[in-house]
């Protein structure tokens, strides 16, 4: 994996982890790589990889069964979706509503691009 420097690299490897659940590749309630398979990997710390689980944990998106390794959730693509929420409101949003005042784009500019692109998309 390639990591970029605008985010902590245990947020980006927190990030494969949830791109993982919501492709289907790591099904709810099905067991996680361990923080050594996936130090190895992706090439990094296990230190880093344990910090990226523990935000994981801290979400309620992976829980520890004694002796038996992490497993997912239940619900957790209905959490993830609710982090990346978060994460967009408090993260994207502030930078986007800064680039728009920077490049002069109103509120109705950035909606009628929005409504471009949501058409473009769906057809």
């Amino acid at each position: 994996m390639e990591f970029k420097t605008e985010r902590p690299i245990y947020r980006q490897i927190a990030d494969y982890c949830l791109a993982r659940i919501l492709a289907g590749e790591w099904p709810p309630g099905s067991r996680i790589p361990s923080v050594r398979e996936l130090a190895v990997m992706m090439t990094v710390n296990t230190h880093t990889v344990l910090k990226a689980f523990e935000f994981l944990q801290s979400h309620g998106i992976i829980a520890p069964r004694r002796g038996m390794g992490l497993y997912l959730t239940d619900d957790a693509p209905q959490r993830i979706a609710a982090t990346r929420r978060e994460d967009f409101f408090s993260s994207t949003v502030p930078a986007l509503a800064e680039e728009m005042r920077l490049l002069g784009i109103t509120p109705d500019q950035l909606l009628e691009a929005l409504a471009a692109t949501t058409a473009t998309v769906h057809n």
